[in-house]
């Protein structure tokens, strides 16, 4: 109010369903607290009402995935961590098995930014403190492990994008000191991160992307989807697998999506205008010796079932050895994730500093690079295995 007292513009705000926490202050209440003052918007109260109730009950379904802030929280003035991020940045812990020491990140976040010079934080340099600040507590390690033994740490690929200058220039410059230490040997940049993209032949680039990806979509792919997949590479694959895979699972009501069906329950997917589905789950037969199992339901009143596997049935073990720190010439996960991808193979000579591997947890890589010169005698663990901190990934000669 004071602020708008004083003649701000635009205030951000959300609808009374979706409001407070990480979240805009409230978009129902200030509309009512502005009724009757000299810079009133008037507004439908009750239109305001009806579209919160109906967010309200579409929230119940994404509860999971919110920051778990059951009130609101001084911390902030502390840690600086912005709403968005705090809700990344709790199923990011969980995903890295640090649930329980989710205060230490956030107590560890407003040192890291101290020391990355008090940067402001927007999405995406926001994200960069928060890699930052898990990694360390994922490693037990301490602002002081960084500024004394940082050449000998591999930090999130994040970090190391942010201090070469990826993201710009921040106000003031970046600490010189702590740049070098996260950089190591790599030159960052001193101007615009644009100056060193590589030009882009649009016409056959789409030509190619078309070629690649066409097949395995269901319509024409448009300039929209290039460019999703030159900014976000990855994420773009992943999506086109999953729809490979599932089609359009728009067409799914959320709740099902989410959580699955229950036996009896019937539900209503409408594929297309004039076709529509109506789906009773039935049963869920017993897992086999192969891991499969047998789902029973109808189809507009006809009877089918379908054979699924069962992801809850334990896979073969995977044997894991643990590093031992005090040998250099092994290189170990530095946190929880998926080894995305290995860049050596056996036998490869490396140099001090070379990348090894990829790490990747909840959009957050890591990138391990060789602790000193040596030949590469062994990789236990295949891409695309989940790994654990300190978990052996390279053993040098």
């Amino acid at each position: 109010m004071s602020a708008i007292e004083a003649g701000v513009d635009v205030v951000d705000v959300a609808l009374g369903g979706l409001s407070g926490l990480t979240s805009q202050p409230n978009f129902n209440t200030l509309s009512e607290l502005l009724k009757y003052h000299p810079r009133e918007n008037k507004l439908d109260q009750e239109s305001l009402s009806k579209h919160s109730i109906y967010w309200e009950q579409v929230r119940t379904f994404y509860y999971p995935f919110e920051s778990g802030l059951k009130s609101g929280s001084g911390e902030v003035f502390k840690h600086e961590i912005p709403g968005g991020q705090y809700s990344n940045l709790k199923p990011q812990a969980d995903s890295l098995g640090l649930a329980d020491r989710f205060h230490e990140i956030t107590d560890m976040y407003a040192e890291v930014n101290q020391l990355f010079g008090d940067i402001i934080k927007v999405t995406p340099s926001s994200k960069v403190v928060g890699d930052m600040a898990q990694y360390l507590v994922s490693n037990n390690l301490t602002i002081r492990d960084v500024l004394e033994n940082g050449e000998n740490l591999s930090f999130p690929q994040s970090v190391v994008s942010f201090f070469k200058g990826d993201l710009g220039q921040p106000v003031g410059g970046f600490p010189k000191d702590i740049q070098k230490i996260i950089l190591k040997d790599e030159i960052p940049y001193t101007d615009r991160p644009n100056a060193h993209l590589d030009p882009v032949d649009f016409d056959e680039a789409f030509k190619s992307f078309e070629k690649e990806f066409g097949p395995r979509m269901d319509r024409k792919l448009d300039i929209t989807d290039f460019l999703s997949y030159k900014l976000y590479p990855k994420v773009f694959e992943e999506a086109t697998e999953h729809h490979s895979s599932y089609s359009n699972v728009f067409n799914l009501p959320t709740k099902n999506f989410f959580y699955g069906m229950d036996p009896g329950e019937e539900v209503v997917v409408e594929l297309e205008r004039g076709k529509t589905l109506l789906i009773t789950l039935i049963s869920v037969g017993e897992t086999d010796d192969d891991g499969m199992v047998t789902v029973f339901f109808k189809v507009n009143g006809q009877t089918r079932n379908i054979q699924v596997r069962d992801k809850n049935v334990a896979v073969e073990k995977v044997v894991r050895e643990k590093v031992d720190k005090r040998d250099d010439k092994q290189i170990g996960a530095p946190l929880q994730g998926s080894l995305s991808e290995i860049l050596v193979k056996n036998g490869d000579q490396v140099k001090k500093n070379q990348p090894l591997f990829i790490i990747e947890a909840m959009k957050m890589e890591t990138t391990v690079t060789a602790n000193e010169d040596g030949k590469v005698e062994e990789i236990p663990l295949k891409a695309g295995s989940m790994v654990y901190a300190d978990d052996l990934v390279v053993r040098l000669s």
